[in-house]
């Protein structure tokens, strides 16, 4: 099965192509001649996901899916949450600049506790209905999480994002010290793309 990933991170299309297996095709942004740069506007994940799969479907008219991943920090009231790409400001994507603020920001607060959740939104494209539009379509979202805490410096070298500073819970090792195979297997977005998989196996 052939299915548009919105997205043209090589390290987020590792994950789920691996994630997925080999039964689909999970082709990314570029492949499809898409190199606008969607908006992410919400105020959600689920707002943001949502969005970035609406944009895919009415510009390319192909199913397609999303993912948008925040790190919720408990003592920060949950932050940065939907802005996690970005916490640190300018362009956004800096994750030894987001790193770096969110350790001075919780200090030495020993309240560390963080989970990442992942949203995925799924458009899938209907047959065309008898009166010639193309707009029939299904959405559906999927969630994963998983928790942990955050370490007081970086550890490891594999992962990205803020995979050195986060301790899944139940594992005495970084997201980045672990590495891809056991992450692929306990992460967010593992936990939400195997809901997705399950889903589309279904069709």
């Amino acid at each position: 099965m052939k299915i548009v990933f919105a997205t043209n991170n090589q390290h987020k299309l590792d994950e789920i192509r691996s994630i997925l297996g080999e039964g689909f095709e999970v082709v990314s942004l570029n492949d499809i001649g898409c190199h606008e740069d969607i908006p992410e506007t919400g105020k959600t994940l689920e707002e943001n996901a949502l969005q970035k799969a609406q944009y895919v479907y009415d510009h390319y008219h192909v199913s397609c899916f999303a993912d948008d991943t925040g790190l919720e920090v408990d003592a920060l009231n949950g932050a940065p949450g939907v802005y996690s790409a970005r916490y640190a400001g300018g362009d956004g994507h800096d994750s030894e600049a987001n790193m770096t603020k969110l350790l001075h920001e919780l200090g030495n607060n020993n309240n560390r506790k963080a989970r990442f959740r992942t949203v995925i939104a799924l458009i899938e494209k209907k047959d065309i209905c008898p009166c010639g539009c193309n707009s029939i379509k299904k959405v559906h979202q999927f969630e994963g999480i998983v928790n942990g805490v955050i370490i007081r410096e970086r550890r490891g070298g594999e992962g990205f994002g803020y995979d050195p500073i986060f301790q899944p819970e139940g594992y005495d090792k970084t997201f980045a010290e672990l590495g891809m195979d056991i992450k692929n297997t306990i992460s967010h977005r593992a936990r939400a793309t195997q809901k997705l998989a399950e889903y589309l196996k279904t069709l």
